[in-house]
Formats: structure tokens, C-alpha cells, sequence
């Protein structure tokens, strides 16, 4: 028969902390994904872009008249004529009041 060896174990303290490393390693990462997901959603503008984009080729072929303001979403957009200089520019603007972001684009009138 065979002779049993004792084999060393961690005890209940040592299992404890373990577990709470742990736990505290797996909530300060929900916590940095959690983060991150969030500010890429705000920060996503792709949805007004093409709505920008739309507007600018309506207006190129003459389907729009200024000056233009409309709601998108959660932007407010304005389209409107800007002399200066002499030389008349069409700015292209869409504003977000939840997240204080701005897009502004700048057409050479024709």
C-alpha cells in the first residue's frame, strides 16, 4: 500500500484574497470597457456626416433654397450663405446640444 503524502494547502485567508483580487481586477476592467463603448457611441458622427453630405450634393444640384435649418436626429443643422470677402461661401453647419459638438464644413458657392 501506498504511503499518502501530505500535500500543502492554501488556506481560507489566502482563498479569500485571492477572490477579491480578482473581483477588483474584473470590475476596474468592466469599468475601462465600460467606458470606452460609451465614448465611442457619443463620439460617433457618421450618421450626421451623411446627412451633411446628402445636403451638400442637394444643394449643388440646386434642391435646396437657403437659408435651410432642420433637425437630424439629435443635430440641429443650418445651411447658410456667407459673403465674405466678396467671394460667397455656403457654411454647412451641425450642432449637437446634448454632447457641445460642432461640425462645420465650408462649399465655394457656384
Amino acid at each position: 500500500m501506498a504511503v499518502l503524502k501530505k500535500i500543502k494547502a492554501s488556506t481560507l485567508m489566502e482563498t479569500l484574497v485571492a477572490t477579491v483580487l480578482l473581483v477588483v481586477v474584473f470590475m476596474i476592467a468592466s469599468m475601462i470597457l465600460n467606458n470606452l463603448f460609451s465614448n465611442t457611441i457619443k463620439n460617433n458622427t457618421r450618421n450626421i456626416n451623411a446627412h451633411l453630405n446628402e445636403l451638400q450634393y442637394l444643394y449643388k444640384n440646386n434642391k435646396l433654397t437657403l437659408p435651410y435649418y432642420d433637425d437630424f436626429k439629435a443635430w440641429e443643422v443650418s445651411i447658410e450663405s456667407d459673403n465674405n470677402k466678396g467671394q460667397g461661401i455656403i457654411v454647412f453647419e451641425a450642432k449637437n446640444p446634448k454632447t457641445d459638438k460642432t461640425i462645420n464644413r465650408n462649399s465655394i458657392e457656384h
